[in-house]
């Protein structure tokens, strides 16, 4: 992101809007002229929700710090200067120096920081200063005209740099600095009470309005090139905020078509593009899709969400090698010392909380949330600075280490949106629906529900032990949704002591619907376990996890410049919770928690000689695209499918499905999809339209000699499951006692562990197998996972539609299978 190597820059934007976007100081969803559009879960108010001693109070801690400590003048001072008022502050340096075409990014940071911190139970000085930083601005946009501006400017830097966006001259990102004024006014005014900022923010959105008004279509086109942050986003917000309809028309002038036409037809063209560039208008879509209704939008910001976290996305849930996208799958070959820019995954978490508001049936946004929060954000703060330095970028090359920013004189983008995201843990711990509390991260806290009268207290020190509890205090009829993330096979869930009998499902939320009582008690237990992640360009270059947290190799002072090679098998716990030993290559290594490597050498990735753990929850297609030839794997592991032979959409029986035509149509899943699986489970809905015999569902294998297959009708004339090692003269099978029915949506499961086989049609068991000795681990890893197509050439393909298919490395039980057909999961 050096100015050095580009003229455009990233954009860390501040998430307002509508009711799930926007929310004020009172417990409801602020009081905007238009309510969000394909919105049914609504996040709580900052100031519903207060931490609890932890590593993210802690962090937010240190930041409160840094925010007392901040002069506001010196803040100031660049804002002054450019319209000719006197300032007698010092200057600042790194990218607020007077002379870095950025200047004035910071402010919009800051701004939001203080409105979040105050908004969440911080001190009042937090507003005052915030207040003062509004006043002044607002002299400062007085004297726009008087300074050669056109009415409403506010900037740091003179007009003319919007002079040379348009005429596609270099200049470093301008709008973009823009957008972070405009989106901190925003907040100052939500979150904070400030009428004056609203009022400064709608002098700076006319003043857009203006500029882009008198280009024609393909002049603000060829501006888009140049980074604008999150324009549309808060351009939108403000819409929503206000009713004002030249506020959509404003922010439709950012919609980038060389960016959003490919995503709309969930095509991945992001290999080569500034990453931090295009995460902002992603933001921008699902908000504008919350403002109008238009589903474009929506698919625009889903399919950018599924392929960055698919395929595009290390371990630690960052993205982007020197601040840009590379090829689709290149992680292993793509490590370095500027890799996971901290404002990217800033970005990607308002991404996904966005997203869950429009679909809460997807936990895998959450479980994201989880995984890139605890792993890239909660580890980008330096624990040993009273101010809470904060990294750029977060090195995962072997024998890299975390480096922070300084209290004046560095002031990257991420500095920015590290004050940001310290000061607003509390706003994804919990969300609402009218009669429903999601409970979507295990954060010690204290939800205050006021519109309904409960108070929830958790406790907990997760990760550091595995429960949690939540005791409630006031009493009502509500349900309870928990999110039980997909590596947390064996959750369990009491109230008052009891086992709750609805499904605990990784990978899914619980729910409990009854009446509460003050004093109810629900603990949540989520065994972890250790797993590893590889990458998608190398199946021996591995990151090892538990539970959700990644797990690096500390090496002190010892820049080692390759991967170590690490014997998987004697990774070994500890005393000390989340801290395991282990021998590698270099000798016998202790792994740490990556959020708690500071001040040391480490690496993230080893090579591992052996198969790659699979995680419990292997992949999941929903087949919910709208075009393409992809679909995404919802688990967030990357197992990204392929369309082929024609394959197409069609509706599902939720949302899409994929389309097999019986002529050469198919999908193709990774190879090694169950490599080394000694139980697994498979899942789908199906619709076969033709009822030809030997047609598959499914047929994993490397050919006929070692694979195992569902298909609606054997010779035999049922359905069948078969998995051989040694061609179809060794089949072990599960037959059902009659074909598949045609034209009807079917839920089918198979399950293998142990001796057991079982096929489950429509939720309930149809027939078992007690002497099956096969397993996927001896087929090898497999390259032909095929959907829709047998291994065999002169068998006919699946004439029909596939919808929700589900692969598991462990066994479902019958009441998760039942669970799967009722919910149509």
């Amino acid at each position: 992101m050096s100015p050095t190597r580009r003229t455009v820059l990233r954009a860390g934007v501040t998430g307002v809007a509508g009711a799930a976007g926007l929310t004020a100081l009172s417990g409801r969803p602020a009081a905007a002229a238009r309510p969000d559009t394909g919105v049914s879960v609504y996040p709580f108010p900052l100031s519903a929700v207060t931490l609890l001693s932890g590593p993210f109070q802690a962090n937010m801690a240190r930041t409160h710090s840094y925010l007392s400590f901040l002069d506001p003048d010196r803040m100031l001072h660049m804002f002054r200067l450019n319209v000719g008022l006197p300032s007698s502050a010092a200057a600042m340096g790194g990218w607020e120096s007077p002379t870095t075409e950025l200047r004035g990014h910071s402010m919009g940071h800051l701004l939001t920081a203080l409105a979040q911190g105050y908004a969440n139970a911080g001190p009042a000085a937090f507003k005052t200063k915030g207040d003062y930083l509004v006043a002044e601005l607002a002299k400062c946009q007085d004297r726009a005209a008087a300074a050669g501006f056109n009415t409403g400017y506010l900037s740091a830097f003179p007009e003319s740099f919007i002079d040379r966006v348009e005429a596609r001259q270099s200049v470093w990102a301008p709008y973009y600095t823009l957008h972070k004024t405009m989106a901190g006014l925003l907040d100052m005014h939500l979150l904070a009470g400030n009428a004056q900022a609203l009022d400064v923010l709608t002098k700076m959105a006319a003043w857009v309005k203006l500029r882009n008004d008198r280009l024609t279509q393909a002049q603000r086109q060829n501006m888009l090139d140049t980074e604008f942050g999150g324009m549309n986003e808060t351009l939108a917000n403000l819409y929503q905020l206000t009713g004002d309809p030249n506020h959509l028309a404003t922010a439709r002038y950012f919609d980038h078509a060389e960016v959003f036409d490919p995503l709309a037809s969930n095509l991945d063209q992001l290999n080569g593009y500034h990453a931090n560039t295009q995460i902002p208008k992603a933001l921008g879509a699902i908000r504008e899709y919350h403002a109008t209704g238009e589903t474009r939008y929506r698919d625009i910001a889903t399919n950018f969400w599924d392929i960055v976290v698919g395929r595009h996305s290390y371990a630690i849930g960052g993205n982007s090698n020197g601040e840009y996208f590379k090829a689709a799958g290149r992680i292993a070959s793509e490590l370095s010392d500027t890799t996971a820019e901290c404002c990217n995954t800033y970005n990607m978490l308002k991404l996904s909380r966005q997203l869950f508001f429009t679909n809460p049936t997807r936990a895998d946004y959450m479980e994201y949330y989880e995984k890139a929060l605890y792993n890239h954000i909660l580890g980008a703060q330096n624990p040993s600075s009273s101010h809470g330095f904060h990294c750029y970028y977060v090195p995962l090359r072997p024998g890299g280490i975390k480096t922070y920013s300084n209290d004046y004189n560095d002031w990257t983008c991420c500095h920015g949106t590290g004050m940001e995201s310290n000061t607003k843990y509390a706003d994804s711990i919990y969300f609402h629906s009218e009669d429903t509390l999601y409970v979507n991260l295990f954060i010690a806290s204290v939800l205050m529900w006021s519109e309904r009268g409960i108070t929830v207290r958790q406790e907990t020190s997760f990760p550091e032990t595995t429960t949690s509890r939540l005791t409630i205090t006031g009493s009502g009829a509500f349900t309870l949704k928990v999110r039980v993330p997909s590596w947390a096979t064996g959750a369990q869930i009491r109230v008052n002591g009891t086992a709750v009998t609805e499904p605990v499902t990784p990978g899914s939320y619980a729910t409990i619907s009854r009446a509460w009582a003050s004093g109810d008690a629900v603990d949540i237990s989520l065994p972890m376990a250790l797993s590893r992640e590889s990458t998608p360009d190398s199946a021996a270059t591995q990151a090892v996890k538990y539970g959700p947290i990644v797990l690096a190799g500390a090496y002190g002072t010892n820049n080692i410049s390759s991967l170590p090679t690490l014997n998987a098998s004697t990774i070994a716990s500890t005393s000390t919770p989340l801290q395991f030993t282990a021998t590698a290559s270099t000798g016998q290594v202790t792994l740490l928690p990556f959020y708690k490597m500071h001040g040391q050498r480490y690496t993230v990735y080893w090579t591992v000689g052996t198969t790659p753990q699979l995680p419990p929850f292997v992949a999941h297609y929903r087949f919910d695209e709208t075009g393409g030839t992809t679909a995404a794997d919802a688990t967030g592991n990357g197992r990204t499918a392929s369309l082929a032979g024609g394959a197409g959409w069609i509706a599902g029986r939720t949302g899409n499905a994929v389309n097999l035509s019986g002529s050469t149509a198919h999908v193709a899943l990774p190879s090694g999809i169950l490599a080394g699986a000694t139980a697994c489970s498979v899942a789908t809905w199906v619709r076969v339209d033709t009822i030809a015999t030997w047609a598959r569902v499914f047929d994993f294998g490397a050919g006929t000699s070692a694979s195992m297959f569902f298909t609606p009708r054997s010779s035999a004339g049922t359905a069948r499951f078969a998995i051989t090692s040694s061609g179809s003269g060794g089949e072990q099978r599960i037959n059902a006692p009659v074909a598949l029915t045609a034209g009807v949506w079917t839920h089918v499961a198979v399950t293998l562990s142990g001796s057991v086989g079982i096929l489950y049609i429509n939720g309930v068991e149809a027939a078992r197998n007690s002497s099956l000795t096969r397993r996927p681990a001896d087929l090898g890893t497999t390259t032909q996972n095929w959907l829709g197509r047998s291994q065999y050439g002169g068998d006919p393909y699946l004439d029909g539609a596939l919808d929700n298919f589900r692969v598991y490395s462990r066994v479902l039980t019958a009441a998760e299978v039942a669970d799967l057909h009722a919910t149509g999961g």
